[in-house]
């Protein structure tokens, strides 16, 4: 799965970012000053600041120091073997939703950054593409309600429809 969509986080320390994302199994691709990419298989995430100077960010400067980093933003990492993952991580991670079954077939959990940014970190899947018989299911469930509102499912605005499908 390809992405245009980068994520970068804002941070005050890279050692510690360094530190932590690497016992999640990223590498550093390259870093200067105040930039750091860091890579796990087909993940990467970029970082800004590295020091003090996140804090006179010409938009962020505008909030608290104590402002909850990433508030109301959910990274989502993949993983193979999320249960072994699990294990690893929960011996230096803060766990803030235990490894369980979700609704949409797989299992994940979730942790806090030294920063406060929320991770998912989830069972590996295809997000786009071919979709398995879970994700078929909730969908047609999904779409299914607008069908109980009168709606027609099959007809779609064309704010629904796949770009590449006009």
């Amino acid at each position: 799965m390809l992405t245009d969509i980068y994520i970068e986080l804002h941070v005050p320390d890279f050692k510690r970012t360094i530190e932590f994302y690497s016992r999640l199994g990223f590498k550093l691709l390259w870093r200067t000053e105040d930039y750091l990419v860091m890579k796990r298989k087909r993940s990467v995430i970029n970082f800004y600041g590295g020091s003090q100077k996140v804090y006179s960010h010409s938009y962020f400067g505008r909030f608290k120091k104590t402002t909850k980093r990433g508030y109301g933003v959910e990274i989502i990492i993949p993983v193979d073997r999320v249960e072994r993952f699990y294990n690893s991580v929960r011996k230096f991670a803060k766990i803030v939703q235990p490894l369980e079954p979700k609704k949409w077939g797989r299992r994940d959990f979730r942790i806090v950054d030294p920063f406060g940014f929320y991770l998912r970190i989830t069972e590996r899947y295809e997000w786009v593409g071919k979709l398995d018989a879970r994700q078929k299911e909730l969908i047609d469930d999904y779409w299914m309600k607008f069908k109980g509102r009168g709606r027609d499912p099959k007809k779609r605005t064309l704010d629904e429809i796949p770009r590449r499908s006009r």
